[in-house]
């Protein structure tokens, strides 16, 4: 993937504090679907704190073309489906107007809207919901808790294993979660109960959103899956651990999952990730090597992502005594023991076909210590240990008002440093 003047560490800005951004400098400029106030959904990019109106640019003569004018509809498919090229010219277009010393600023400067006072909305239609179990230590933690002998199944190490979700309760960060109910059964029970669940979990996970999909009956190749790759993000894959222990046999899961799930607001393109590449590490000693319709030489150089991964929890007390939120995990994306084009590639190769805007989750990306596990089922090892959360409070699992947010940040020594937004979730009781 190329890097261009896009991408020059000393680009700047004329939008006010985008330059000093953690999450969206002008490096980045993720593509999103917004509503400013009084306004209708239209496609939107992130500057800094801003919000830039492509549709507004459009009908200025500031911006044009057909993927420009994708870009700006009220829903992303259309333009996630025409690929990297049609991403790379508006954001080549975007950045020669929102650069410093344009001489489209002060046109284009009326078309920014503050971000705080716009409404974000899930980006594309998501056909299908796909979540991964890309996490070796998460998988390999959990199994730990329920099958201590033999914590990975034996089918781990050659297949991407994965579960289809539910897209329809699919929503934007900031949405407020309903704690669910369901079927739950304690082992000294005779019979389960129906109730609000108890043991509420979060899953820190990657999104990856499909771009360019493919024919039914027509795998896509090891070779061109990132092709088909049209941004990043971040998702929370809401648990709930007590009621999936009674359902999950022989299924899966399912009540467990489909309640609800958080994505970030901003799908990251793989052109503003090209810098924060990395390759595949390499798989320990005596493990499977990928089979060969899951292996490529230039994936594994170069098909891995370098990002910092965190979450925080905000309890009630804290929010009430004006507190910041505590961190309870750093991960990395270095711990995925898949690559994102092994997952699609392994999604399609019975013949599966994707669609543009389909939504892949990588799975639970947990680290090798106690403080780089993305789940509560793993920090609190099912229920046994408590979880610090400042000021003399506990958790175990999520409790009623407790907000999750989730970052991911990407760095590289002489680039800058950009993020993928936050995915920011809170609970309320069940009704």
């Amino acid at each position: 993937m190329n890097i261009d003047e896009t991408h020059a560490p000393n680009l700047r800005s004329w939008v006010a504090g985008s330059d000093a951004h953690s999450d969206f400098p002008i490096q980045n400029l993720p593509h999103g679907v917004f509503s400013p106030p009084g306004g209708a959904p239209r496609g939107g990019v992130a500057i800094g704190d801003h919000i830039v109106d492509l549709a507004a640019l459009i009908a200025e003569g500031l911006l044009g073309g057909p993927a420009a004018e994708a870009a700006a509809s009220d829903k992303l498919n259309a333009f996630l489906a025409m690929g990297a090229s049609a991403r790379q010219s508006v954001r080549r277009a975007l950045s020669a107007i929102l650069a410093k010393g344009s001489a489209a600023q002060a046109r284009a400067s009326a078309f920014l809207h503050s971000a705080d006072q716009c409404t974000m909305h899930v980006p594309c239609v998501i056909g299908d919901f796909t979540d991964f179990y890309a996490g070796i230590h998460h998988a390999t933690n959990g199994g730990t808790l329920y099958r201590p002998a033999s914590p990975l199944m034996p089918n781990y190490k050659y297949v991407p294993v994965a579960y289809h979700s539910r897209s329809s309760s699919v929503r934007v960060s900031g949405t407020m979660i309903r704690r669910p109910k369901g079927q739950t059964k304690v082992p000294e029970a005779e019979a389960p109960v129906y109730g609000p669940a108890q043991r509420i979990d979060i899953e820190l996970e990657l999104a990856i959103w499909v771009g360019r999909g493919n024919e039914l009956g027509e795998p896509i190749p090891i070779g061109s899956a990132g092709d088909h790759i049209a941004g990043f993000g971040i998702l929370n894959d809401w648990s709930a651990r007590d009621i999936q222990t009674w359902e999950v046999a022989p299924m899966g899961p399912f009540l467990c999952k489909n309640y609800f799930s958080t994505i970030s607001s901003w799908i990251v393109t793989p052109e503003a990730l090209a810098p924060f590449r990395a390759a595949q590490p390499p798989r320990p000693e005596g493990d499977p090597k990928p089979l060969p319709y899951l292996w490529d030489d230039a994936d594994q150089a170069g098909g891995a992502l370098n990002l910092d991964l965190e979450v925080t929890l905000l309890t009630s007390n804290r929010r009430e005594h004006g507190l910041p939120p505590v961190t309870i995990a750093r991960s990395h994306t270095r711990y995925m023991y898949w690559t994102p084009a092994q997952m699609v590639a392994h999604h399609t190769s019975g013949g599966c076909d994707l669609r543009p805007g389909d939504l892949l989750g990588t799975g639970t990306i947990s680290g090798t210590d106690d403080n780089s596990l993305g789940s509560l089922l793993e920090m609190s090892l099912n229920g046994k240990r408590s979880i610090p959360v400042g000021e003399g409070e506990e958790r175990y699992w999520v409790e009623d008002g407790d907000e999750i947010t989730m970052s991911a940040r990407a760095q590289c020594d002489g680039f800058v440093s950009i993020g993928l937004g936050h995915c920011t979730g809170t609970i309320l009781p069940a009704t």
